[in-house]
C-alpha cells in the first residue's frame, strides 16, 4: 500500500493513542516516586533532582531512542514486531535444539513478565491522575480509591466493545495532552533555566560518582519514565517504524523533555510539589481540567496495555503456548481489534486489587519496574542474538552494541530487584504463576500428542485400508470435513467413522492448521490441497495462518480460489467432525502430580475446538476419546 502524506499523518497521530499512551503519562508518578514519603524517601535537594532528572533524560535517549528506535526496530518479522516476534525468527533460523529451547524460556519469561506489567499500569495510571483531586482539595481524598475503581470497573466492561469503540479520538487526546505538559513544562522552565543543566550526561554521571548507593535506588523510579517502551516494538505490525519514529521524535520526545524539567523546576522552586508534579505546574484555575484530562490519559494509556496483553495471548495461543481461548473479534477491518473474556475478567481483578491493596501511586510504583526491566532485559538479550546467529554481526559490532543497550537494562533489573518486599512481589508472583502455566500446557500438550500419535495411525495405511474394503463401506451424500492434529496421520473421528459405523461421505476433507511463523499469511498462499483418493474422494488440506491470523474454517474454506466449485457449493451443508480427547491422570512419571491437575484443569475449560474454529455448531459432530497424562 502506497503511504500518502494523509495516511502518515493519520499514522503518527494513531500511534500517539496507541504506542505512547503509557509512556505519555509517566511524569505523573516519576518524581513522586523518588522522593515522596511512601516512595524511596530521596533527599530533596539541587543535586539530587537535577541528578536524577538527568538519569531520566538519558534513559530516554538511550533506551527509547537508541535501542528501539535505531536497533530493535529494524528486527520486524514481515513488518511484526513484539518479543514473541523476536523469538520465532530465532527458532525459525537457529538449528540446536539446546540454544532453541533457550531461546522459548526466554520468550516464555518475557510473556510472563509482560502480563505482570499489564496489571500494574492500568492500576498506577488511574489511581495517580485521581490522586489530582487532592491537589484540588484534600478534602477529596477519600473518593480517590472509589473514583479510580470506578473508571477502571467502565474501562473494564467496555472491553467488549472493542478498543475501536472507546478509542475513536485516543489519538488526537494524546496530541493535546502532550503539547498541554509540554507548554506547562516549557513555562517552568523559562522561569527556572538553571535546570537545563541536565540535558548534560555529565550531571548524570557526577550524580552517580557523588552518591552511588542512592542513584543506584534512583534508578528503581527513573525506570518507571520508560514504561511503555516495548510497545513501540510490539505495535510495529500496526503503525510501521517511520509513523512510530515520527510520533516519538517530533512530539512525545521534545514533550516529555520539557515536562520533565519543568517538575525539576518547580520541585527545586518549592519541595512539597514533590507529591505532585505534574499537576503542580499547572495554576489553580487548571487544576480541575487538566485532572480530567490526565485521568482520559491515564485511561488511553490502560486501554493500550490492556490492547497489548490481548494481542499477545492471542499469539500465544495460535504457537500453542496456552490453551485455546475464546477470542472476539470486535472490528471487521481492523485484524488487531479483539477481546478474550477471561483474560480481561483476570485483569480486571487484578488491578482492582493493587489499587485496594496499595491504596497509592506512591506505594504502588514500589511493585512497578520489575516486569518493565525484566522485559527490556531479554529483548536486548534475544536481539544481540539475533544479530550474532542470523545477521552475521562480527564480534566487534556485537560488543559495541552490547555496550550501548545492556549496562542499563541491567542496572534497572538490579535496582528494582530491591523493591520486592514493598511490593515488587506481585509482578513477580504474577509472572511465575504464568511461566509455569505455560511450561506446563506446552509439555502436557508434547505427551498427549506423542499419545495421540500412536491412536491416529498413519494416513497413506488408512488410504490403503478403504480402498482394500471399499465394497463393505457405505457411501453417505454429501461432503464431510475432518479436522486432524497431525498432517500424515488419521483424524481419530475419521477412523471411528469406518471401524464403528463403516460408513464414509462421499466427499471428504482432511483438515490440517499449521501456524507459521510469521504474523500474517496471504489469504492466496493459505491453502495446499492433494487429492489422497481420487476414487474415494478423498482431499488433505493444509490451512496456514500466521500468527496474529483470525481462524475461521468454513470462510476460509469458501474464499480458497483452487478448491473445486462443486465442493465450494457442497459447504453450506458439509458436516464437520471433530476428535476431542478427554485427559486421564496415571500414575506415569511423565508430569508432576501438581502440574497434571493444572493440565487437565486448563484442558477442561479450554474452548472446544469447534467454537474456536468457527464451525457450525449443528452441524459439527464432536467424538471422545481418551488420553492418558
Amino acid at each position: 500500500m502506497k503511504i500518502t502524506k494523509k495516511t502518515s499523518l493519520g499514522l503518527t497521530v494513531g500511534a500517539l493513542g496507541v504506542v505512547f499512551g503509557d509512556i505519555g503519562t509517566s511524569p505523573l508518578y516519576v518524581f513522586s516516586s523518588a522522593f515522596s514519603r511512601s516512595g524511596f524517601k530521596l533527599q530533596i535537594s539541587r543535586e539530587y533532582v537535577l541528578g536524577i532528572l538527568s538519569l531520566i533524560i538519558w534513559s530516554l535517549i538511550i533506551v527509547v531512542s537508541i535501542k528501539f528506535i535505531v536497533f530493535l526496530m529494524r528486527a520486524d518479522n514481515d513488518g511484526d514486531g513484539g518479543i514473541l516476534s523476536l523469538v520465532t525468527i530465532l527458532r525459525h533460523h537457529i538449528e540446536k535444539i539446546k540454544h532453541k529451547q533457550l531461546i522459548l524460556i526466554m520468550g516464555i519469561i518475557g510473556v510472563a513478565l509482560f502480563f505482570g506489567d499489564s496489571t500494574i499500569t492500568p492500576a498506577i495510571s488511574v489511581l495517580s491522575a485521581v490522586e489530582g483531586l487532592r491537589v484540588i482539595t484534600p478534602d477529596l481524598a477519600n473518593l480517590i480509591i472509589p473514583i479510580t475503581l470506578l473508571i477502571i470497573a467502565i474501562l473494564f466492561l467496555l472491553q467488549s466493545k472493542g478498543s475501536g469503540y472507546i478509542g475513536k479520538y485516543f489519538g488526537p487526546i494524546m496530541v493535546v495532552w502532550f503539547t498541554t505538559i509540554g507548554l506547562a513544562g516549557l513555562i517552568r522552565l523559562i522561569s527556572h533555566p538553571q535546570v537545563i543543566s541536565s540535558l548534560s550526561p555529565l550531571t548524570g554521571i557526577n550524580f552517580i560518582i557523588n552518591h552511588p548507593l542512592n542513584a543506584f535506588i534512583a534508578m528503581g523510579a527513573v525506570v518507571l519514565a520508560i514504561t511503555g517502551a516495548e510497545a513501540l516494538y510490539a505495535d510495529l505490525g500496526h503503525f510501521g517504524r517511520p509513523a512510530i519514529q515520527n510520533a516519538w521524535l517530533y512530539i512525545v520526545f521534545p514533550s516529555l523533555i520539557l515536562c520533565y524539567l519543568g517538575e525539576a523546576a518547580t520541585i527545586l522552586n518549592n519541595s512539597a510539589a514533590a507529591a505532585n508534579p505534574l499537576f503542580s505546574l499547572f495554576p489553580n484555575y487548571l487544576e480541575i481540567p487538566v485532572v480530567i484530562l490526565a485521568t482520559v490519559s491515564t485511561v488511553i494509556a490502560s486501554q493500550s496495555v490492556i490492547s497489548g496483553t490481548f494481542s499477545l495471548i492471542k499469539q500465544a495461543v495460535a504457537l500453542n503456548f496456552l490453551p485455546k481461548m475464546n477470542i472476539f473479534h470486535t472490528s471487521r477491518k481492523k485484524i488487531g481489534q479483539i477481546y478474550i473474556p477471561g483474560i480481561n475478567f483476570l485483569l480486571f481483578l487484578s488491578v482492582s486489587f493493587l489499587v485496594i491493596y496499595f491504596k497509592s501511586s506512591d506505594k504502588l510504583a514500589a511493585a512497578y519496574g520489575i516486569a518493565v526491566s525484566g522485559t527490556l532485559l531479554i529483548d536486548a538479550l534475544l536481539y544481540l542474538i539475533l544479530i550474532k546467529r542470523i545477521w552475521l554481526f562480527n564480534n566487534l559490532k556485537v560488543i559495541l552494541i552490547g555496550f550501548i543497550i545492556l549496562p542499563l537494562d541491567i542496572l534497572f533489573v538490579g535496582a528494582n530487584l530491591i523493591k520486592i518486599v514493598s511490593g515488587g512481589w506481585f509482578p513477580i508472583a504474577i509472572g511465575l504463576i504464568v511461566f509455569q502455566i505455560i511450561l506446563t500446557w506446552m509439555k502436557g500438550q508434547e505427551i498427549v500428542s506423542k499419545e495421540r500419535r500412536l491412536q491416529e495411525k498413519p494416513l497413506a495405511e488408512f488410504i490403503k485400508e478403504i480402498n482394500d474394503t471399499s465394497p463393505k463401506i457405505k457411501k453417505i451424500p454429501g461432503l464431510a470435513i475432518y479436522i486432524g492434529h497431525h498432517q500424515d496421520l488419521t483424524p481419530l473421528a475419521l477412523r471411528a467413522n469406518l471401524s464403528e459405523f463403516h460408513e464414509l461421505h462421499q466427499e471428504i476433507l482432511i483438515i490440517n492448521i499449521e501456524t507459521t511463523n510469521k504474523p500474517h499469511v496471504p489469504e492466496a498462499n493459505r491453502a495446499e490441497i492433494t487429492n489422497l483418493d481420487k476414487v474415494n474422494h478423498i482431499y488433505h488440506v493444509i490451512l496456514s495462518y500466521g500468527f496474529r491470523d483470525h481462524i475461521n474454517i468454513p470462510e476460509t474454506l469458501s474464499n480458497l480460489p483452487n478448491l473445486k466449485p462443486h465442493l465450494k457449493r457442497e459447504l453450506l451443508t458439509a458436516s464437520y467432525f471433530i476428535s476431542l480427547s478427554e485427559i486421564v491422570m496415571t500414575t506415569k512419571k511423565n508430569l508432576s502430580a501438581w502440574r497434571k491437575i493444572i493440565y487437565v484443569f486448563l484442558s477442561k475449560n479450554a474452548v472446544a475446538s469447534s467454537e474456536f474454529y468457527k464451525l457450525p455448531l449443528n452441524r459439527t459432530v464432536e467424538i471422545r476419546y481418551l488420553l492418558s497424562l
